[in-house]
């Protein structure tokens, strides 16, 4: 775990530092309160990144998470109650297989070093966040602003044919105000 690490210094220290210092203990509090709602268990809300690891760093947590949004997700007895690290860690990669398959985007899924290492418990929020929005797809409380939904429009081959002989504006326009006979500056003499 992180605390078997050497210590970083310089470039890395300063890298290490920056990506710490945008860890926001609010959303991680909105965070673990909404999965508090959501799965039920009695688990601390306080948004210390200490309690947010210890919260959600064996993956129980979370894969649980995911099966109450979608049943069955994760089958029971695929989550490991071990205390080795490397089932833990597999909990973790449960969780991140199936945030992948209920639409969150790949850029906003973190590591599973992210978490379990405390490289980057911001991205582990972002994660979160990202699948919090996507609670009112599945019948829950969502967090945050509301997804767009798509919104497909299907139009007859006739009326595809008439915007063709319509001339959008994007291209200009020889009517109206423009800029013709306007003299900047000095002519040019021959």
């Amino acid at each position: 775990m992180a605390e078997n690490r050497a210590r970083k210094s310089g470039f890395a220290a300063e890298a290490f530092n920056k990506v710490k210092a945008k860890y926001d203990p609010q959303l991680a509090s909105e965070l673990l309160n909404w999965i508090k709602d959501l799965t039920g268990e009695d688990i601390s809300t306080d948004g210390d990144s200490k309690n947010f690891y210890d919260t959600l760093c064996d993956g129980i947590i979370l894969c649980k998470l995911i099966n109450v949004l979608q049943p069955g997700t994760i089958p029971e007895k695929k989550i490991n109650h071990s205390k080795m690290a490397f089932k833990k860690m597999e909990n973790i990669n449960h969780f991140l297989d199936s945030v992948q398959k209920l639409g969150v985007p790949s850029q906003e899924i973190f590591q599973t070093v992210d978490l379990w290492e405390q490289q980057n418990l911001t991205s582990v929020c972002i994660c979160l966040q990202s699948l919090a929005r996507k609670g009112s797809k599945f019948g829950h409380k969502s967090l945050g602003p509301k997804e767009a939904e798509t919104n497909v429009r299907n139009f007859s081959e006739e009326q595809r044919r008439g915007g063709a002989t319509v001339i959008s504006l994007q291209y200009g326009s020889n009517k109206g105000a423009n800029a013709s006979g306007v003299n900047f500056g000095n002519t040019r003499h021959m």
